[in-house]
């Protein structure tokens, strides 16, 4: 039975009577429907929703914001693990307990903190239990076993359709996200196809009309259900900006997107009741925003170079970004430029097969020739891809291409925040953290801090000040360089410039450190003392400003204890 049989099976039930005729008058008393819950309850009252033409709804100020200051903060109403995190965190709080996690009994694919976080998700882990030990039962393979997030998330909005009823508000929240049905290219139609197939297979359904409990009366009902999650789910995080798994959040989906944001969503794990209020999620002010202002966050990755970010928004998202950034590019924007062939503190925007002259936009000096220029641009492009591709899989290969491309992009003249050489330079980073070696070695550990260096000054460029991405990067390397070294170079001129050695580099440790601090204060929120990360570090710089006081008195205590050295002795 189709969807379009179900529809007209109701609609006929619904024209019959099964009530005579009267024209005796009711006595009845007329009943007047109560007026609906409005939405988002959880709204501050400085944020209004507003709409325009441009952009349709919005969340706009009503007063200052501060940056650095929380806009607002909500529990998403469905989020759940990627399947390699199920078991290292708790399902319903999203922390890592330290005394362990306690496991499922049923499915055995499911972990939580204790019995009250257990308790807390089991009216929906009640139903999905079953689904997804049915799920396994018919996998395939073992590695397939558990559903990937995006079934096991729309299993939920499902079943929490269903608990909560069809009316209730949080029902009304989720269906009044933005849908892109109507106009989704043919790629994205199958895709959401086949998406839907799985959840109804994952949820034990057979026929159409099963789907009628969960408010979903036709074919089209569930497409437009498909639509929302990929058009509105965020990544769920961690304190430091590593993928958790995904949520649904139509709060924060009100916001609109911009290239150049003013505000950023985070979970900075600073919930005064984890168990209950976890995972958080806040829209942090990352600049002023003044009173009318509307409140943007960016929706993908603003290191990436116009065109790159344009296309990801159509094919995700299925518009096209008109903000300042996108509609009235810098005549040289960092993130496709090179530096200055003169070295006059300048940069040239990069050349093209179409327009192959470039020139500082300070100086005027020409890049010439450009064909090299544009071969290390498409090899690096390429690289890039290769490199991200192998990561999981050969990690030396991977590992060995970006070591190889990051040379050839620097001796091109290509600036640090430029792409692809920013997003090889981070990948490298992350592929030298992964293949550490368990008994530290100076070069190793001075190699990463170089590789971590480099990333900074890329994302330094690229991002403002208060960015998250960059907060952290600063925090990375100042953990780097208060690393003790298993070897201290001697201060000599045949050793390198950077990392420092010794004394100087405990220095650049708490430097680095400091500045982390101010900006993890500015993206992860001043009230929360910059999130869980934010408190780290500052532990760390009162632990690098003891060992330094110490080294200082340690010197002090050897000027003491030497003949010769005391001032003033001959």
């Amino acid at each position: 039975m189709s969807f379009a049989d179900v529809h007209a099976r109701r609609q006929a039930k619904e024209a019959e009577s099964y009530v005579g005729s009267s024209s005796k008058p009711s006595s009845a008393p007329l009943l007047v429907d109560a007026p609906p819950t409005p939405l988002y309850g959880a709204l501050p009252p400085l944020v209004d929703v507003r709409t325009s033409q441009e952009r349709g709804r919005g969340l706009y100020t009503k007063e200052r914001f501060k940056r650095g200051g929380t806009i607002l903060s909500t529990k998403p109403h469905i989020y759940v693990l990627s399947t390699k995190n199920l078991g290292q965190f708790c399902s319903s709080c999203v922390s890592p307990a330290p005394a362990g996690l306690r496991r499922c009994t049923q499915c055995k694919n499911v972990w939580y903190c204790d019995a009250m976080c257990q308790n807390n998700d089991w009216t929906l882990h009640k139903k999905e239990c079953a689904a997804m030990r049915r799920w396994a039962e018919g996998a395939p393979s073992p590695d397939v076993a558990i559903p990937a997030e995006p079934i096991r998330c729309l299993g939920r909005v499902l079943l929490g359709r269903q608990k909560r009823g069809l009316g209730s508000v949080w029902t009304r929240e989720i269906d009044a996200m933005q849908s892109h049905r109507t106009s989704l290219p043919p790629e994205a139609a199958e895709s959401h196809t086949h998406l839907a197939h799985a959840v109804i297979r994952y949820l034990g359904l057979t026929a159409p009309e099963e789907l009628v409990p969960f408010g979903i009366n036709s074919a089209a009902g569930i497409v437009d259900l498909i639509s929302r999650f990929a058009t509105n789910s965020i990544t769920l995080t961690s304190s430091s900006l590593a993928p958790m798994g995904v949520c649904v959040s139509p709060l924060v989906a009100l916001i609109n997107h911009s290239c150049e944001p003013n505000a950023v969503v985070v979970f900075p794990r600073s919930a005064k009741d984890p168990a209950n209020q976890e995972p958080e999620a806040q829209v942090i002010a990352i600049r002023d925003i003044l009173p009318g202002e509307e409140i943007f966050t960016s929706y993908i990755d603003t290191t990436l170079p116009r065109s790159q970010r344009q296309a990801a928004l159509s094919a995700t998202y299925n518009f096209a970004c008109q903000c300042l950034l996108c509609s009235r590019p810098p005549e040289s924007d960092p993130r496709e430029a090179l530096a200055c062939p003169k070295n006059c503190g300048g940069a040239c925007s990069f050349p093209s097969e179409e327009d192959p002259l470039t020139r500082c936009v300070k100086c005027k000096s020409a890049v010439a020739p450009t064909d090299a220029v544009l071969d290390a641009l498409r090899v690096g492009q390429e690289a890039l891809q290769k490199a991200t591709s192998l990561q999981f899989s050969d990690l030396a290969k991977a590992q060995q291409l970006t070591a190889n491309i990051i040379p050839i992009l620097t001796s091109a003249n290509a600036l640090p925040s430029s792409h692809p050489l920013l997003a090889l330079t981070r990948l490298h980073q992350s592929l030298l953290l992964a293949t550490f070696p368990p008994n530290l070695t100076q070069d190793a550990l001075d190699g990463l801090i170089r590789a971590s260096s480099a990333s900074v000054t890329g994302l330094s460029a690229a991002l403002p000040p208060g960015h998250p991405a960059r907060a952290l990067a600063l925090a990375e390397l100042g953990k780097l360089l208060a690393v003790d070294e298993p070897a201290p170079r001697p201060t000599n001129a045949g050793a390198p410039a950077f990392p420092p050695s010794g004394p100087a580099r405990l220095r650049l440790a708490c430097e680095t450190l400091i500045r982390a601090r101010d900006e993890l204060v500015i993206s992860f929120g001043e009230r929360n003392d910059g999130g869980e990360v934010g408190r780290e570090v500052c532990e760390m710089v009162v632990r690098v400003e003891r060992e330094l006081a110490a080294w200082g008195q340690g010197i002090r205590n050897v000027i003491e204890d030497t003949p010769g050295l005391k001032k003033g002795t001959k």
